[in-house]
């Protein structure tokens, strides 16, 4: 395949975008926005065609920023700017076109806005944070690695809740062994986020663990 440069204008994905619009970019087209360069012996076309055919779509929205930035022609700028727009995009489609906020209630609410977490590697401790309605203000990872009560202090917890002045939360987590049963661990961190919250006055709802198999909810099992 010809240098970006060398192909007809008319046809680089920019030029495609501004004249017909997003929705008529092929999917390599688009990544290759992105991207913006190519690598050495390939244009950005090419490298982001390769891309693709190694991580589909929806694999390539569970990479993490270490994941992302070894893939060969993704750095750690561009590693940056594509999860910085996963996310963005993924925050645009929790709300719904009526404008409102997505309610969260039951135990399969909390799975649809935690979904992405059967992918990772890792383990990733997301916070849902709600009002009192039972709406979703915001989620937030705050950590990332293996999960403990000494990683996870509440004031990373409960410092988001004050700025969105949410009234509860929810905590998540998951497994990547593919067993969502809780371990000592998860038992002793619930314990005290819901002590943690009793004092601050924001009510802990519930702790999902997620896995790629199944998952546990403290609250279906009455340990909250």
């Amino acid at each position: 395949m010809p240098k970006i440069k060398d192909i007809p204008k008319v046809d680089r994905p920019r030029e495609k975008l501004i004249k017909s619009g997003a929705k008529f970019l092929k999917d390599y087209e688009l990544l290759a926005i992105f991207l913006n360069t190519g690598t050495k012996g390939k244009n950005v076309l090419e490298v982001a065609q390769d891309i693709l055919s190694n991580y589909p779509k929806k694999k390539l929205l569970g990479l993490d920023f270490a994941q992302f930035k070894k893939i060969n022609g993704i750095g750690p700028a561009k590693a940056t700017q594509i999860l910085a727009a996963f996310e963005f995009a993924g925050r645009v489609l929790e709300v719904d076109s009526s404008g409102t906020l997505p309610i969260v209630q039951t135990k399969k609410d909390i799975i649809a806005q935690i979904s992405f977490l059967r992918e990772h590697k890792k383990e990733n401790f997301v916070v849902l944070y709600l009002n009192s309605r039972n709406e979703l203000l915001n989620k937030e990872t705050i950590s990332v690695g293996t999960l403990n009560a000494s990683l996870v202090h509440p004031r990373e917890v409960f410092e988001p809740a004050a700025r969105y002045f949410a009234a509860q939360i929810i905590l998540a987590h998951n497994h990547p062994s593919g067993d969502s049963a809780p371990s000592e661990d998860d038992l002793d961190l619930t314990k005290r986020m819901v002590e943690a919250g009793k004092i601050l006055g924001i009510e802990v709802i519930d702790h999902v663990i997620i896995s790629n198999l199944n998952s546990f909810s403290f609250k279906e099992k009455k340990l909250i």
